[in-house]
Parts: C-alpha cells; sequence; structure tokens
C-alpha cells in the first residue's frame, strides 16, 4: 500500500515552491515524521517529512519542479527494505550535446552515500559543491560537520591544482567561445530577490541621503564594557545594537521612515520590527528582530545572533522572515566604503552601514584622525520627505556619536 506525500501548507501567501533536494531515495527506509526532501519558497527552505514509516516510493516531482501546496510529489511504500538492499537511483536521460562548440562543464564528483548523521542544511551544502563528507573536518560540537566546513573544503578543492593526467589529455577543438562557461539555473531565492529588487525600483521613487559619522564613542564603549557585557549576558556587545537603538530613536521622531504605502494609504506602525539583512549559503536574507523598540542593547544583540546563526544553518523559517517595518544592512563587514542599498517593499527605507576607517576630520579647528563609516538612508520618496530623512538620518548619526542620546531619549 502507498502512501501520497503531499506539498504541506508553507505560510501565508505562499502557494509554490521548488524542489529543491530529495533527502530520501527510492528504497530507502524512512521513518515517521523523517525528512525526505527540502523544497525552496520564494524565502527559506522548508523540508517536507514522511507522513507514515515505511520504504520510500516513486518520485513523482524531479528536482528543480516548481509544485503547488496539497500536490502529490513522492509515495511511501509499506514495510521496510530488504537487508542488504540498495537504494533506487532515479533514472535520468543523458542530456543531448547541443549542436555548437561549446564543451559542456565537467559534473561534480560524486558525494559518498553515507550522509544520514548530517543536518538538511549540511546534506544541501555536500550536493551542491560535490563533496565528499568523509574527506571534511568537522569543526561543529563533538566534532560535527557544518555548512561552514563543507564551504571551505569546497574552496580548497576548487584551489587545488589540476591533476597532472589532465594536462596529458588529447586537446579540443575549441572555437572562440569555449571558455568553461557553465550554466546554473537561479534558485528561488536569488529569482525572488532579483523580482522584488527591480519591483523597487520600478515602482518607489527612490532616494538616497549620506552622512559620515565618528564611532570613536561607541567605540569606546564597546571596548570599556565588552568583557562585563559578555560575561554578564553570554553575548557579545557589537555595534549592531547601537544603531538599532538609534534607528528606533530615529523612527520616533519620524514615523513616515517607519511606515509604507498601501494602495492610496499610508500605515503607520506603532511598532518596529527590524529587518537585519544577513548572508546565507544561498544568498542575502532579511530575519525580522520584532519589537525593537523594547528591546535592550543585550536583547537585540542576542535575537541578531540567534537569527544569524539560523540563516548560515539555513534553518530560517517564514515567521522569521515575515514583516518588518525597517530595514539595516552593513556592507562594512565585507569592506564596503558606500553604496545606494535598495529599499525592502513594502518597507519605505532602509538605513546602509559601511566599514570604519580611519580619516582625517576637523575638531575644535584642529585636523585630526578619527574612525569614520559612511551611513546611507535609502527611501522611498513618495511617502518620505527629503527634510525628514535628512533628518532623521541625522538623528542616527548624532546618537552614535554621542551614545548618551540613547539614554535620555534625545
Amino acid at each position: 500500500m502507498s502512501t501520497e506525500v503531499k506539498v504541506p501548507v508553507l505560510g501565508e501567501s505562499v502557494a509554490e515552491a521548488t524542489i529543491g533536494e530529495w533527502l530520501k531515495q527510492p528504497g530507502e527506509a524512512v521513518g515517521l515524521d523523517e525528512p525526505i526532501a527540502s523544497l525552496e519558497t520564494d524565502k527559506v527552505a522548508i523540508e517536507v517529512t514522511a507522513p507514515v514509516a515505511g520504504v520510500m516510493g516513486q518520485h513523482i516531482a524531479k528536482l528543480g519542479d516548481t509544485v503547488a501546496v496539497g500536490a502529490v510529489i513522492a509515495t511511501v511504500e509499506d514495510g521496510v527494505p530488504p537487508a542488504g538492499a540498495e537504494p533506487v537511483a532515479e533514472r535520468t536521460e543523458a542530456p543531448v550535446a547541443p549542436a555548437s562548440d561549446t564543451i559542456a562543464p565537467t559534473p561534480a564528483a560524486p558525494v559518498a552515500a553515507e550522509t544520514s548523521t548530517l543536518s538538511p542544511a549540511v546534506r544541501r551544502a555536500v550536493l551542491e559543491h560535490g563533496i565528499d563528507p568523509a574527506v571534511v573536518k568537522g569543526t561543529g560540537k563533538d566534532g560535527r560537520i557544518t555548512k561552514e566546513d563543507v564551504v571551505t573544503a569546497a574552496a580548497a578543492k576548487s584551489a587545488a591544482p589540476a591533476p597532472i593526467a589532465a594536462a596529458a589529455a588529447p586537446a579540443v577543438a575549441a572555437g572562440a567561445g569555449d571558455r568553461g562557461e557553465e550554466r546554473v539555473k537561479m534558485t528561488r531565492l536569488r529569482q525572488t530577490v532579483a523580482r522584488r529588487l527591480k519591483e523597487a525600483q520600478n515602482t518607489a521613487a527612490l532616494l538616497t541621503t549620506f552622512n559620515d559619522c565618528d564611532m570613536s564613542a561607541v567605540m569606546k564603549a564597546r571596548d570599556t564594557f565588552r568583557e562585563s557585557f559578555e560575561k554578564k549576558h553570554g553575548v557579545r556587545l557589537g555595534f549592531m545594537s547601537f544603531f538599532a537603538k538609534a534607528a528606533c530613536l530615529a523612527l520616533k521622531d519620524f514615523p513616515a521612515v517607519n511606515a509604507r504605502i498601501e494602495g492610496d494609504e499610508i500605515v503607520y506602525h506603532p511598532y518596529i520590527d527590524l529587518s537585519v539583512a544577513v548572508s546565507a549559503p544561498n544568498g542575502l536574507v532579511v530575519p525580522v528582530v520584532r519589537d525593537v523598540q523594547a528591546m535592550g542593547f543585550a536583547d537585540i544583540e542576542k535575537a541578531i545572533a540567534a537569527l544569524g546563526k539560523k540563516a548560515k544553518d539555513g534553518t530560517l523559517t517564514l515567521a522569521d522572515m515575515a514583516g518588518g517595518t525597517f530595514t539595516i544592512s552593513n556592507g562594512g563587514v565585507f569592506g564596503g566604503l558606500m553604496s545606494t542599498p535598495i529599499i525592502n517593499p513594502p518597507q519605505s527605507a532602509v538605513l546602509g552601514l559601511h566599514r570604519i576607517e580611519d580619516r582625517p576630520v576637523v575638531r575644535d579647528g584642529q585636523i585630526v584622525i578619527r574612525p569614520m563609516m559612511y551611513l546611507a538612508l535609502s527611501y522611498d520618496h513618495r511617502l518620505i520627505d527629503g527634510r525628514e530623512a535628512v533628518t532623521a538620518l541625522k538623528t542616527i548619526k548624532e546618537a552614535i556619536e554621542d551614545p548618551t542620546r540613547l539614554l535620555i531619549d534625545l
């Protein structure tokens, strides 16, 4: 007897997903509620679990297929696999060579079949990079392999010199366009990021205002209280909590920066749900820290650290990503000096942070060296006037340069 495996409810307003990975192959034993497939939605990866225990049956949907909520993607058969039985691999037809002189990219090396002890995120990384987990040194708890370990192993593999035997391979008559190009289908997440960013440019009247910020006071405060803060709260004191609190101060004074346009109405939010742009293996994601206006420095740091870890592990949920009234994006961690960030619809503004570098500035008529950071506030000019945007950014700058303002709400 077969039991159908259907696409589960994916979240509010999410009607379809893409088959990103099969975690179980036909013929393999599966347990009740054991993950058997990974679906990619517009925002996150979601695991599909087995509705019953048994043997993995047919894969009705293929990798890369778009499937709707409720669609049947596989079956689970009754019973257990025979002792020593090998899983049945999916049958795929050999691709037909295109009628051109372009050389197809060399397929990735096969991955060892034993991945049952790996997390879904790590399994996904192993398959994407074609890495044998048996040769990866785990740095996680109890020596477990993390996604970062797989990425590091893949980078080392790419950097390794080609085997000598490859040099002796017969030369292939190549046309002018033969440079080892590779075509990879965009992930659903990347497609969504591209679409939403272009929609923001096409819909919003985007404008960016800049300012520079002297980071001396914040850096001194962090250095002074770094050890005692971490000892008491169990989390490091970073710059993001200072900027989050400074943003709350500005958004309270200029509520339009925290609002959104909906049809011919303006929706003002009495709360601040802060979207924090973080880098994940499949691209930039923007999880949300809720009610930041009611949180202290330690709570903000803990929330951001937890979301950052989930992003790296590939375990963010739709609930983690939903909503958000204002975004902070920190391109400085990658060395960016200045940028014009794009708003995250339906939000109306985004604060861009950049790298800190020593620059000469004038203080009290003297040229001195200070650790400076460029700040950028991109905003929707349909809703936010230039005066509001410039003054809001100036408020953030002043709060960072004199953190006492954060304590006295000034």
